[in-house]
């Protein structure tokens, strides 16, 4: 891989694949892999989890579709107490059995993973927004404190935007083409920052992980489902719940992330007026979920 010139590196970058001298030198770097475990669940899925920090409250954050604890761990940068981060069925290390599968079947993840962990407030990013609202519909009162970020669908399925990205996601990953997985991986970043060392770090560290690890193909079935049957489901969950949301998101569109609001009843919404909001607004991002679950 150290031949791996896609997209043409920024003057200040890489010159080749992998850490070295010609790794990027300005920008924020990827945080690095920590040493991960897996564990056994309660429904016989063994999981991938990583635990950071000390002591309680204990936070649990559930990644979107193709993504994992790495690009999970930043949401939890300034949130006090235990972290458990963790890889749904089908990414990472965590086992891929038989599909298809259905939110329910991530809702037992999450579950599994933040009662094994004894978490009492609960972060879910996309794809994991979905399993915790299912999740919350079986269980209304399982935590205390809610984040919703960037929810992508409730009792509706995902657009066909949303669709043909999840469906080209896959597909590359499955060919095992650098070129190809990174053409779909450079979308998650705005076209301002690809071409800069930054950008060239998170899609480095993307590329890495899914052409290593791949996407089990039971993800598939999830483009075309609902997290809910309805949105009505959520009426008894009482927990105070944050949920982010920004307008111009093909992927996750801001209306999703309203309803959700208006469903919830102990919500408060805030919606950033452009997405790519972890390069736009990392600073504003992180504290304003640390604000809400530390306080």
């Amino acid at each position: 891989m150290r031949g791996f010139r896609w997209p043409p590196p920024p003057d200040s970058g890489p010159r080749t694949w992998g850490p070295g001298p010609g790794g990027p030198r300005t920008g924020r770097p990827a945080l690095p892999e920590p040493e991960t475990e897996l564990v056994t669940t309660p429904h016989g899925v063994r999981l991938e989890r990583l635990v950071t920090g000390t002591g309680d409250p204990v936070t649990v954050f559930a990644h979107g579709l193709g993504n994992g604890i790495a690009t999970t761990r930043p949401f939890g940068s300034g949130v006090t107490g235990r972290k458990v981060f963790f890889q749904f069925r089908g990414h990472g290390r965590s086992d891929a059995p038989d599909g298809p599968w259905n939110y329910l079947d991530l809702a037992r993840d999450l579950r599994a993973i933040a009662d094994l962990g004894g978490a009492s407030r609960a972060f879910g990013a996309s794809l994991g927004a979905g399993a915790l609202s299912r999740l919350l519909a079986e269980s209304p009162e399982r935590f205390d404190k809610l984040v919703f970020f960037l929810p992508a669908v409730l009792d509706e399925p995902r657009g066909p935007v949303a669709r043909e990205r999840i469906t080209d996601l896959l597909e590359a990953v499955e060919s095992g083409d650098a070129s190809a997985v990174a053409d779909v991986v450079s979308l998650e970043m705005p076209a301002a920052v690809r071409n800069t060392p930054a950008g060239w770090a998170y899609l480095r560290q993307r590329l890495d992980q899914l052409l290593r690890d791949g996407l089990a193909e039971g993800l598939a079935a999830l483009a075309e489902q609902t997290s809910l049957p309805e949105i009505s489901d959520l009426a008894a969950v009482t927990a105070p719940a944050l949920v982010i949301g920004c307008a111009g998101d093909d992927l996750h569109p801001v209306e999703v992330a309203e309803r959700l609001a208006a469903a919830l009843p102990q919500a408060t919404l805030h919606v950033y007026d452009r997405p790519g909001v972890l390069w736009t607004e990392r600073a504003d991002l992180r504290d304003r979920i640390s604000g809400f679950l530390n306080g």
